[in-house]
């Protein structure tokens, strides 16, 4: 146990890093110290946000399984409705893997993209997405998904959480993906306003609480079995139940039986990742979908199966092969860059960036510290310490770098994240592979986020919203729409659970 909160505590500090830029760096200091001391705060340094197990009631009007995004979301929605919910959440500390999400929040149409004079439409973010995902995504949850994401984005604000600095993923035309105003990665101070906002609304939240089942009587749902402690269990009731459980990233089991090329892979996924709601549901009766599309991520620090954000891209960082060479548009797809890297002889590669790169995109000095950067004072000199040939580094950021002036890449049609060359020293590389990240299969909702059975039915009471959920995102997940994924969906949860339950009332 004391590895786990250890574990979830290193997160939550890199988290509160700062990963963009500003005109005002002073400003960017201060605002990420702040950002990083009150995400140690509230994901696990004190318990202060947390209700002791002792207080847990026989009853609630609603039960949501699971403090991530997702969790805390819909409980602030449901409380908003005149609801009585308490979240359990099974690990020792909340946040789940929103806690890790680094790249921020996508959403079109928004007043932030207005104010910097970007033109964006719901129309393209659907398309891009459904592109992405192959056309294969439920074009339902999509539509509902792009035309509440603006609203998204201005719940947010009301509750203190401003994500004003943008920025752009893999898969994307337009500057949609959403960040704090300091530029500071997405998960520990989106988690850490959730958990003030959980507070402040005095809505109970207990860690240490595992469920084991959700209970049902007449073919509704009407409560929850839940284990304090790894000792007592205790049955909860409720009129609703959200599941917000998060996917099975962490399951080894799940993960080969769905897809056993993947049984080598690290992954990046915090440890109670590991499908609990979706067994539950299963047994409810609920159906699944998209079960064996795992999405891998490109850019996997492998030693310690560490993501190293999507954003050291976006501000103009390369991507080269053992020989030194580019192989593949950087800001393609993941599933695109992931088949790249896996392709080559060595089946690695490495992220290679100069010292411009390293000032806009913050998180790197934490990867420093952990010892997955290597620098060197010329191309040359890095290329010698990573075992590359040193001419061979030399032409191809000579190439990239007249290319970015062009603004046209001449090897592989990319076209975003060219706003900087790679021309101010030192420069510095970081060796990745691919790693799992994010199970998009999960079990099937509709639009009010009910949970559905094989036949389409919903089960009555029972509803879901995150990654726990399949469809959404097809057959690949862009960056960026999994944080969208569970605000927009965690809110609707809270509001269509709180309709329920008030209706039984």
């Amino acid at each position: 146990m004391k590895k786990v909160i250890m574990s979830l505590l290193s997160l939550s500090l890199f988290a509160g890093i700062a990963v963009g830029c500003t005109s005002d760096q002073d400003k960017v200091t201060k605002k990420s110290k702040e950002s990083k001391e009150s995400t140690e705060v509230t994901s696990g340094a004190s318990a202060n946000g947390y209700t002791d197990l002792s207080e847990l009631e026989n009853q609630y009007d609603i039960v949501i399984i699971g403090a991530g995004g997702a969790g805390m979301t819909a409980a602030l929605q449901a409380k908003e409705a005149g609801m009585n919910p308490a979240i359990l959440e099974k690990m020792p500390v909340a946040g789940g893997n929103t806690i890790k999400s680094s790249s921020g929040m996508n959403a079109s149409e928004t007043k932030y993209q207005k104010q910097d004079g970007i033109t964006d439409s719901n129309d393209k973010f659907f398309e891009e997405t459904l592109k992405g995902g192959k056309g294969t995504n439920d074009k339902e949850l999509l539509r509902f998904f792009v035309d509440h994401s603006a609203d998204a984005i201005d719940w947010l604000d009301t509750k203190g959480i401003e994500l004003s600095n943008l920025t752009i993923t893999g898969g994307m035309s337009e500057k949609r993906t959403h960040r704090p105003a300091d530029g500071s990665a997405i998960g520990g101070y989106l988690v850490d306003g959730l958990v003030r906002n959980v507070k402040e609304e005095k809505i109970p939240l207990f860690v240490n609480a595992n469920v084991t089942e959700i209970t049902e009587k007449d073919g509704q749902v009407n409560g929850v079995k839940v284990k304090l402690n790894d000792k007592e269990t205790k049955e909860i009731k409720s009129n609703a139940v959200i599941v917000t459980t998060g996917g099975f990233g962490a399951n080894k089991e799940m993960l080969e039986k769905y897809d056993p090329k993947l049984k080598d892979y690290v992954t990046t996924n915090q440890e109670g990742t590991t499908g609990d709601g979706i067994k539950m549901i299963e047994k409810l009766g609920g159906a699944t979908v998209d079960m064996k599309e795992i999405q891998i991520h490109p850019t996997v620090q492998q030693d310690k199966s560490f993501l190293i954000g999507e954003v050291v891209r976006g501000e103009g960082a390369i991507l080269a092969s053992q020989e030194g060479a580019r192989f593949v548009n950087e800001m393609d797809t993941r599933d695109k860059v992931s088949a790249a890297i896996t392709a080559l002889p060595e089946k690695s590669a490495y992220l290679v960036f100069d010292q411009g790169v390293r000032d806009r995109a913050k998180a790197i000095d934490f990867y420093d510290e952990q010892g997955f950067v290597v620098e060197g004072e010329t191309i040359e000199a890095l290329a010698k310490k990573i075992n590359m040939p040193e001419a061979k580094l030399k032409e191809t950021i000579d190439q990239w770098n007249k290319d970015v002036q062009a603004k046209s890449d001449t090897q592989y049609s990319r076209s975003t994240g060219m706003d900087h060359d790679l021309s101010t020293g030192p420069y510095y590389a970081i060796k990745i592979a691919p790693g799992i990240h994010h199970t998009m299969g999960g079990v099937k909702i509709n639009t009010k986020t009910e949970v559905l059975k094989e036949d389409g039915a919903p089960i009555k009471g029972l509803y879901a919203a995150g990654e726990v959920t399949g469809g959404l995102h097809g057959a690949n997940r862009i960056g960026g729409n999994a944080v969208a994924d569970i605000i927009i969906f965690g809110r609707q949860s809270g509001t269509e659970a709180a309709n329920f339950a008030s209706a039984q009332k």
